[in-house]
């Protein structure tokens, strides 16, 4: 989702806090006899954030209903539904405090060719935590495809010598720069390489061709998903139910740890950003995903409102 309005620099000083909503119905054709359903739609407990409160409505009621933590340590909710049912709602509500992660302008990085043969394996010298932790964000997944046209597009960004940082900051402004935002022009299942051949996509399509290009280059990034508030047009009124989600990714640097980056605004995302989840491409941290047994055609709404509130003095 692209921004509207520059964020203030106070603004940037202080935190932020939001009450999020976000709402799912489904409406089938057909009654749907079993049901099993994944969510991600409790945002992850992280440093600079702080859930005050999180409520999630199911209608109808579940017959099991699991709390549990995914592989990436994203807070999940497993639904189950074993009688007959016509439609699905789900209702996520949430207050949640937002620190800025960053004072002052961000280093260049250590040049990044010394951080791609950092990460090349030694059999005799066992790498430590974070670094293993980060390598598995390198490799080719079910959405982010690799190869010699992602590197090619990366390259102007990653010339030699060029800092870490520097460089994938150069690559998310030439994406923000040459892609237009269109939501007529992909869906979930547009491959990557189709992303890059017509320069057009959302937010999770610029997410995916980013994570292409620096993991085709042998650097660790991840899919990130959450929500961004996002301004009216002046003298127009924030609409409920206008919002959306937003994707970005996240860049593991030296001496930095993960940066986040958000190639459809083309900044490093702060307090305007809320974290859902993150994991290897947008499969990972689906909002809401599952299997269904009958319900024939399908009608989906979703709707999704990001409300700014006063922060705790």
């Amino acid at each position: 989702m692209p921004l509207h309005d520059p964020v203030p620099a106070l603004e940037a000083l202080l935190a932020a806090a939001y009450r999020i909503t976000h709402a799912t119905e489904y409406r089938y054709g057909a009654p749907v006899a079993l049901s099993q359903q994944l969510l991600h739609l409790t945002p992850r407990p992280l440093p600079w954030q702080t859930v005050r409160e999180h409520r999630l409505e199911v209608e109808p009621l579940p017959s099991l209903r699991l709390e549990r933590w995914d592989a990436f340590g994203n807070p999940v909710t497993q639904l189950a539904f074993d009688g007959p049912h016509d439609s699905l709602t789900v209702r996520a509500e949430t207050e949640i405090e937002v620190l800025p992660r960053f004072a002052g302008e961000l280093p260049p990085g250590q040049p990044w060719e010394g951080w791609r043969q950092a990460l090349v394996y030694r059999g005799a010298l066992p790498p430590p935590a974070e670094l293993l932790e980060a390598v598995q964000f390198a490799f080719p997944s079910p959405f982010v495809s690799l190869g010699p046209a992602f590197a090619a597009y990366a390259a102007p960004s990653f010339t030699p010598g060029r800092g870490l940082l520097a460089a994938a900051r150069d690559l998310m402004g030439r994406i923000h720069a040459e892609f237009e935002f269109d939501p007529q022009a992909t869906s979930v299942a547009t491959p990557v390489a189709e992303v890059l051949a017509r320069k057009r996509g959302v937010c999770q399509d610029f997410a995916h061709l980013m994570l292409a290009c620096l993991r085709s280059l042998g650097l660790p990034a991840r899919y990130v998903s959450g929500y961004l508030l996002t301004e009216p047009p002046p003298g127009s009124p924030r609409l409920i139910g206008a919002d959306a989600s937003h994707a970005w990714v996240s860049l593991f640097c030296p001496g930095l740890g993960w940066v986040d980056l958000d190639p459809t605004n083309d900044l490093i995302p702060d307090s305007r950003h809320i974290t859902l989840a993150w994991g290897r491409d947008f499969g990972d941290v689906s909002p809401m995903r599952g299997v269904i047994l009958g319900g024939g055609a399908h009608e989906l709404e979703v709707a999704v409102t990001v409300l700014p509130l006063a922060a705790p003095a």
